[in-house]
C-alpha cells in the first residue's frame, strides 16, 4: 500500500530518507543478486580521478550513466555495475609535483622516481570519500567495495592482453597525427590535460585575402607576421595538396 504523499514535501529530507532506506535494508545489493543469470548487458563508465573533487559537471554525467544500466536492469538484464578508478595520468603527476615543490622531469629523477610513485599512488586516494558520498547522495549504484584501479598489475595486464588481441587481428598499425604537447613535461596531451590550462589570450594573426587572377574568386591566408603583408608579391601554393572551393555569400 502507497503512502499519501504529503503537497509539503522537504525534499532534501525525502532523498537522505530514501538514501538510508536504500543502505539499510541493501536494495543495490538486493537489485544486483536478482538478475545473476540473466544475460549479460556490458556497460562501460569512465572512471573518475580520485584526487580531483566532484563538481556540478560530474552530478550530470553520474546521473545520465546510471540512467542506462538502471533501465537495462528492469528489462531483465544482469548488468556489472564495478566502480573504478584512473590513477594514471598528467594530473596526478602535477598535483605531486606542486606538493613537494618540484618543477620538471630532470628534478623529479633527482627526487626518485620510485619515491615519486609512490606519492603518486598516494595522492589518487585523496578525494575518494567525498566520492563516494557524491554518488551515493545522487542515487548512482555502483559497486565501490570491489572496484578496478587503473595502477594494479590485473588492470595494467588486462590492457596489455587486450592490445595483444588487438595486434594479432592486424588492426594496430602506426600512423601520424598532431597532438598538444608539453615540452616541460616531455609529453602528449590529451584535450582535457589541455582544458585544465585553458586561458583566453591575444592572438596577433590575420587572415588576408588575395584576388584570383581572371576569376571572380579569392585565396584566404593566414599568418602571424601581419606586417610582411605590404611587401607580399605572391601567394605560395602547393600542386599536391587539395584544396577547398567554398561559397561565402550570394553578390
Amino acid at each position: 500500500m502507497y503512502q499519501k504523499v504529503d503537497t509539503n514535501l522537504n525534499f532534501v529530507n525525502r532523498e537522505k530518507k530514501t538514501e538510508k532506506f536504500w543502505k539499510e535494508h541493501q536494495i543495490f545489493e538486493k537489485n544486483m543478486n536478482k538478475r545473476i543469470g540473466s544475460q549479460i548487458y556490458t556497460f562501460y563508465d569512465g572512471p573518475p580521478t580520485a584526487n580531483g573533487k566532484p563538481h556540478i559537471g560530474h552530478v550530470l554525467t553520474r546521473v545520465i550513466k546510471d540512467m542506462i544500466p538502471r533501465y537495462r536492469t528492469m528489462k531483465g538484464y544482469d548488468v556489472p555495475r564495478k566502480a573504478g578508478w584512473d590513477t594514471h595520468g598528467l594530473p596526478v603527476e602535477l598535483e605531486v609535483e606542486k606538493k613537494l615543490g618540484l618543477n620538471g622531469k630532470e628534478q623529479i629523477e633527482e627526487y626518485g622516481i620510485e619515491q615519486f610513485i609512490k606519492q603518486c599512488k598516494e595522492s589518487v586516494w585523496k578525494y575518494k570519500g567525498m566520492w563516494e558520498n557524491f554518488s551515493n547522495m545522487v542515487g548512482f549504484w555502483v559497486d565501490m567495495k570491489h572496484p578496478y584501479v587503473t595502477y594494479e598489475n590485473s588492470f595494467i595486464e588486462s590492457e596489455w592482453w587486450a592490445l595483444k588481441q588487438i595486434w594479432e587481428k592486424s588492426l594496430l598499425y602506426k600512423d601520424f597525427k598532431i597532438v598538444p604537447y608539453c615540452s616541460r613535461c616531455g609529453t602528449p596531451l590529451s584535450s582535457q590535460e589541455v582544458a585544465q590550462g585553458y586561458k583566453t589570450v591575444k592572438e596577433c594573426s590575420a587572415i588576408v585575402r588575395f584576388k584570383v587572377v581572371g576569376e571572380d574568386a579569392y585565396f584566404l591566408a593566414w599568418t602571424t607576421t601581419a606586417w610582411t603583408l605590404p611587401s607580399n608579391l605572391a601567394l605560395c601554393v602547393n600542386p599536391e595538396e587539395i584544396y577547398c572551393k567554398v561559397k561565402a555569400a550570394d553578390g
